[in-house]
């Protein structure tokens, strides 16, 4: 078994040509391109899909190898998954010839293997470069050509990034160095996840709200801010897609991710200075004010230098966990507390802002005003609920959320009775005795 740990761009002709003009700037070893077919096997009920298990036979001329990749671990766009790698004779399946623990519990792989098939393939050119980056061999890829399955295809422009060995942060830096004259953009689906889609007819993808942070049991407050750090970034990277296929109305969930990172910043700031995320907030603020104008099309914005690296700076934070360096050791012994008891504290400082905020409402005209303090601190209650019971959660915010929605629409007739329910709503939390 080996952990597979790679970045992946969706590319443009330019860009490829572009990126391989830059690779031959570093120390490398290069590889002309070769022809590959990748045959992907599922069964009727996704099974493999439902354990997150991805298994292929690749050829590359009158060679094949049996890959299985099982669930791993993303973030945006890096991906780290056990990989297990079978050279065949024939492209043929053999199950029996994988490590019996990598199957669930009780799996009858004889009767697994019956039920396998092709599902859909890839064909395409891959052209490669051993690049020694810093400290790290990363090993890029160029891949052109189609995905298909059944009578339905689409075309595969790529370039993948994968650590050989070295360190994560030297791949997120080259990955950096290569976006620098745009054309490329993150691809946070796999060819298997595009297969699939396609394999499926391509169903079409709806926006989708803002959820409540989901933390394990007994979460630190570590924990709990990649968890959060990496919601924002899934949220905006699934709006990229689907803004990209012409769904006008992802652009705002988008915003509503930005949005998202700067409360997490705010929620977090006791524990990380602000000379932590300086830097990245810059870049963060820059693709807000970008996303703003709206003359600036989606292909063009999504796959600018500023637009990409600033992803790529967010994915670094979480992977990395910059903030460690300008902690002090009073922070660091804070972040590895309870986040439920730091989510009940907050919690009491975020709804009593808004009963100070809303506790009297003089004239009409002040819910309008006050309607971006009511969005960022419901933001905030999002971040924060998770450690609390869903059951008593869920009501409590559909009625502020209510009362956000008739503010928008400006539905005073309703407002003032609104206001005074939520609140009136019993805490969900316990005030720090947790």
């Amino acid at each position: 078994m080996t952990i597979e740990i790679e970045l992946k761009f969706i590319a443009t002709t330019d860009a490829v040509a572009e990126t391989r003009q830059k690779l031959t700037a570093f120390p490398h070893q290069h590889s002309s391109g070769k022809s590959l077919t990748n045959i992907y096997f599922e069964t009727p009920d996704s099974q493999l899909r439902r354990w997150d298990m991805g298994l292929r036979i690749r050829g590359l001329g009158d060679r094949y190898e049996m890959t299985l990749k099982t669930a791993g671990q993303c973030v945006g766009s890096l991906q780290q998954r056990p990989e297990y790698n079978i050279p065949l004779t024939e492209p043929a399946l053999d199950l029996t010839r994988l490590p019996p623990q990598v199957w669930p519990h009780d799996t009858d792989v004889e009767a697994l293997q019956q039920q396998l098939s092709a599902l859909f393939t890839t064909h395409f050119t891959r052209e490669t470069w051993l690049v020694t980056y810093r400290q790290s061999e990363i090993e890029v890829a160029c891949d052109q050509g189609e995905i298909s399955a059944q009578q339905r295809s689409e075309p595969l422009c790529e370039v993948e990034l994968e650590l050989k060995s070295g360190e994560r942060s030297d791949l997120l830096a080259l990955a950096a160095e290569l976006a620098a004259a745009g054309g490329l953009r993150l691809g946070s689906r796999s060819k298997a996840a595009r297969g699939y889609d396609l394999a499926a007819g391509n169903p079409v993808r709806t926006v989708r709200p803002l959820t409540v942070l989901a933390v394990a049991a007994k979460a630190s407050v570590a924990d709990a801010l990649s968890a959060s750090l990496l919601l924002a970034l899934n949220h905006w990277q699934f709006h990229e897609e689907l803004w990209l296929e012409g769904n006008q109305a992802a652009r705002q969930g988008i915003i509503d991710a930005l949005d998202l990172l700067r409360q997490i910043f705010v929620l977090y700031g006791a524990l990380i200075p602000r000379k932590a995320s300086s830097e990245l907030r810059q870049m963060l603020t820059a693709t807000e004010e970008s996303l703003q104008q709206q003359a600036q099309e989606a292909a063009v914005l999504c796959t600018s230098a500023p637009w990409v690296q600033a992803q790529l700076a967010l994915t670094d934070w979480v992977v990395t966990q910059r903030w460690q360096q300008y902690i002090d050791t009073k922070a660091a012994t804070a972040l590895q507390g309870s986040f439920k008891r730091f989510s009940d504290i907050m919690l009491g400082r975020v709804v009593a802002d808004l009963k100070a905020c809303f506790g009297k409402i003089n004239q009409p005209n002040e819910y309008q005003d006050k309607l971006p303090r009511l969005r960022n601190q419901l933001l905030a209650v999002r971040l924060l609920a998770g450690a609390s019971d869903a059951a008593a959660v869920t009501p409590w915010l559909a009625g502020w959320q209510q009362f956000q929605q008739y503010i928008v629409a400006g539905q005073d007739a309703w407002l003032d009775r609104q206001r005074r329910e939520v609140l009136k709503q019993p805490a969900f939390w316990r005030n720090g005795t947790n």
